[in-house]
Order: structure tokens, then C-alpha cells, then sequence
């Protein structure tokens, strides 16, 4: 598979794997065969955060990959974390996520749901305001969960609010690549949320954010990204009738100085995908 340098030194495939639904929605035995298969067939970019899973996500693929560090580019996020619920709520995931396969299973069947993401919010917190101190905090148990000495990205997550303090949280950046605990320094938002963020777009090392969903977005994007280095996420977001085979070559096509993150855990959605970033 391709490899790009989204920053010097740092080659990434460019199919990243999401690790979102880690210890969520996906369980240990589905997130370690679809990891194992991706890593073996040439994806070694991994897109986390602290809130991943609950808390867990990180942990968990920190065992997963121990041993592999080298051959890796770690990517994590801040700003975003478990809350006191969570904890309560380790031991009734399995149960969720039977609720959740057999809502799949019946989805032609009248059926009243309370929205998942609204759900998954309340065992969740924002930190705001964001501040260097809780950065670096934030950090550090990245780190311990992961198993490694250094992040190669690290990212604000999703910010909802201006980043008030964002002078404080670029110079603490500067101070973390010093003291070599991570080597690039970004933000990961939504396109809707861009205008918050806009006065300070440009002081970041790289810049994360999810695919349009209407057709004139993605075209402006295109237009004004498509030859920067970027890291996509949402990638299925939009695109009308294409089948999703089609919508991650358009991305991989239209954006080929970037990488597309997907969270891929069915292994025959693993294969294609794959097969899409070989072929272009």
C-alpha cells in the first residue's frame, strides 16, 4: 500500500484504521482480528483518543500492538473523556451491543430507538475550557494506555467551542515535541465547525476532518484541500447512490496527498478497502 508523509519522517499508509467503535460498539475478538488483518496487509496508521471505547480503546490496542510500535504512526486526541458513568457501564456492553445487532436485524420492523451517538454522549465529557495542564495530563495516560514513549500525532478533539486558550496549547505542543513525546501537533474537526476554528487553522502541523455530506461541500473542499495533506474521517458521509466502494476511491482520488481514516471491522469491508488503496 502507499505511504505518505503527511509530515517529514512520518510515513503513514494511506488507508488509516479508526479505532472509534474499539471496545464500543465492536468487542475485543472482532477488534483483534480486523487490527491483525489490517497491520498484516500494509495498514499502519491508527487513529485514537482518549474517549474511544469509553477509556478502553487505547488500552486495549496498546496490548494489541505491542511488540510493533516501530512499525507504526500513532495518532490519539484530547479534550474528549470518560466520564464517572462510564465505569458503570463496562459490564452492560455486551448487553448494548446485542441490542444493538438485533435492531440491525430488524431494521423493517416499527421500532422506537433512542439515538446511539446521544446515548454514547452521556458517558462522556468535554473539556472546556481546554487548558495546557489537562493537555499534558491527557497525554501522559495516552501514553501508559498505549505502551509507547511517543505519539506521533496528537490532536484536539472535536472541539464544539473557540479554543480560548490556544496560544497556552501550542506552546505546551512545543514543549511536547522537545521533549520528544510527540512529533506532530493538529486538530481534528467537523466542516461544519470550521468557522470556529478558522483564526487558527493555520497554526497546526496537520489538520483533521470529516468528508462533507452535500456534493457542492465536497466539491468546494476539493478544491481548496484536495492537494493539501490532510486526514479525512467519515468517509461513507454524502455521495448519493455511490456505493461505498466508490466513495473511498473518489476520496483516495480527489484527495491523494491525504489520508482517509475508515473504522473497518467487517473483514470482508477490511479486504475491499484495502484492495481500493493498493489499486490507486
Amino acid at each position: 500500500m502507499r505511504k505518505i508523509e503527511l509530515i517529514p519522517g512520518i510515513a503513514s499508509s494511506v488507508l488509516g484504521f479508526g479505532c472509534a467503535p474499539i471496545l464500543g460498539s465492536i468487542n475485543k475478538k472482532t477488534a483483534q482480528y480486523a487490527l491483525d488483518f489490517a497491520l498484516d496487509n500494509g495498514i499502519n496508521h491508527l487513529d485514537l483518543a482518549r474517549s474511544y471505547g469509553y477509556g478502553d480503546a487505547e488500552g486495549f490496542v496498546g496490548k494489541a500492538i505491542k511488540g510493533k510500535r516501530s512499525n507504526l504512526v500513532l495518532a490519539s486526541k484530547f479534550g474528549i473523556e470518560a466520564n464517572w458513568k462510564a465505569s458503570f457501564m463496562k459490564p452492560l456492553k455486551p448487553i448494548a451491543r446485542e441490542v444493538k445487532n438485533f435492531i440491525k436485524k430488524n431494521r423493517n420492523q416499527t421500532l422506537t430507538v433512542t439515538n446511539s451517538k446521544n446515548v454514547a454522549d452521556r458517558f462522556l465529557d468535554r473539556i472546556v475550557p481546554l487548558r495546557a495542564n489537562l493537555m499534558r495530563k491527557s497525554l501522559e495516560k495516552s501514553l501508559a494506555e498505549l505502551q509507547t514513549d511517543y505519539l506521533d500525532y496528537f490532536f484536539i478533539h472535536e472541539p464544539f467551542h473557540t479554543v480560548s486558550y490556544i496560544d497556552e496549547i501550542n506552546e505546551m505542543a512545543n514543549k511536547l515535541k522537545e521533549e520528544g513525546k510527540i512529533r506532530a501537533f493538529g486538530i481534528a474537526y467537523m466542516q461544519t465547525q470550521e468557522v470556529l476554528h478558522q483564526s487558527y487553522l493555520d497554526t497546526f502541523d496537520i489538520l483533521q476532518f470529516d468528508k462533507p455530506a452535500e456534493p457542492l461541500d465536497y466539491a468546494k473542499l476539493v478544491e481548496r484541500r484536495g492537494t493539501e495533506h490532510n486526514i479525512i474521517f467519515s468517509p461513507m458521509k454524502g455521495g448519493g447512490n455511490l456505493s461505498a466502494n466508490q466513495k473511498l476511491k473518489n476520496l483516495l482520488t480527489d484527495f491523494n496527498s491525504s489520508i482517509v481514516l475508515c473504522s473497518m471491522f467487517n473483514l470482508t469491508h477490511v479486504k475491499e478497502n484495502i484492495k481500493i488503496a493498493q489499486e490507486i
